[in-house]
């Protein structure tokens, strides 16, 4: 009797991506309109719905001037970006709005406005000339509350939030647009620990649950690498890195973006530690496990002791 041969099992059907909501094609970002100087050339970035990616880069490498590129609020030197594939430059202002939102570190001069008005702007681009809000209009303002959690500083003033608190109502803003894409600038730039990783999260969740690309240009390195599905590197060279976080730590592109003189990036730990002091190479181990372990290595790199070798 002859065993009919073994068949394969079916391989699992590929789940097609979805297009691309926002796009970066030859894209050249700089300043300055009599002698431009550009800061990134051959810019080619997509971001699709559900994703939240982390724009990263050294001071001065061109994050920030590379997202209001991509906002619309300064013209790029070259090259294109789309939304939904259409050029931004095709669309009207009021287009662009009810696609796009934009969430800036600068501080707005609230007066006596209460968060409920400040989220209510947001609803600016689909109201019309009147700028009266209509029940529909309201309930998106509610459901932006409720989408941050936020719903008990409705009717309290701006000027009296904290910054916490704030940035919260300024996201629900950003959300009661119903955008395609929101872009971030520093969103966790004036809160504590406990805040930034809050906000980190909430963005997460918010670009599945409403299904949007969510790009924000940041310097917590640890929240990025932690929260982000993917990250837009801005390398030395000026190239743009693009991967998953744990791929661009394997493929040693954090530790060349970052890393050099007194710093260590560990791509087991995804953190940056102080290199050992070349002058005076101290060697310890740790032999042991579990939290008082961990934060013995850690005291022992902060004293600029190189790992002994040996450690369990």
């Amino acid at each position: 009797m002859i065993a009919a041969p073994a068949t394969a099992p079916p391989a699992p059907p590929r789940i097609p991506s979805p297009p691309a909501v926002l796009a970066a094609r030859g894209l050249a970002v700089g300043y300055g309109r009599r002698r431009p100087v550009a800061v990134l050339e051959g810019v080619e970035l997509e971001a699709r719905p559900g994703e939240l990616i982390a724009l990263l880069g050294r001071n001065g490498a061109g994050k920030s001037t590379l997202l209001r590129t991509l906002a619309g609020l300064q013209r790029p030197l070259a090259g294109s970006v789309e939304i939904d594939g259409r050029p931004l430059a095709g669309l009207s202002p009021g287009e662009i709005a009810r696609r796009l939102s934009v969430v800036l570190t600068d501080r707005i001069d609230a007066a006596q406005l209460t968060a409920r008005d400040v989220v209510g702007f947001g609803r600016a681009p689909h109201a019309g000339f009147s700028g009266r809000l209509s029940a529909a209009d309201s309930a998106v303002v509610r459901r932006a509350f409720s989408a941050v959690s936020a719903e008990h500083l409705a009717d309290r003033r701006l000027d009296a939030l904290s910054d916490g608190e704030r940035q919260r109502v300024m996201i629900a803003r950003a959300l009661a647009q119903q955008p395609r894409v929101m872009l971030l600038d520093e969103p966790t730039a004036f809160l504590d620990a406990p805040a930034r990783i809050e906000t980190a999260r909430l963005l997460r969740r918010l670009a599945r649950a409403e299904n949007l690309a969510a790009v924000v240009a940041t310097h917590d390195f640890d929240a990025a690498l932690r929260h982000c599905d993917r990250i837009w590197l801005l390398r030395p060279d000026r190239a743009i890195a693009v991967g998953a976080p744990e791929d661009l730590a394997l493929d040693g592109e954090i530790a060349a973006a970052f890393g050099g003189g007194p710093i260590e990036f560990d791509p087991s730990t995804m953190t940056f530690e102080p290199a050992p002091d070349a002058a005076d190479p101290l060697r310890a181990s740790v032999r042991g496990e579990g939290n008082a372990a961990a934060l013995a290595r850690l005291a022992l790199r902060r004293a600029g002791c190189a790992p002994a070798g040996g450690e369990d």
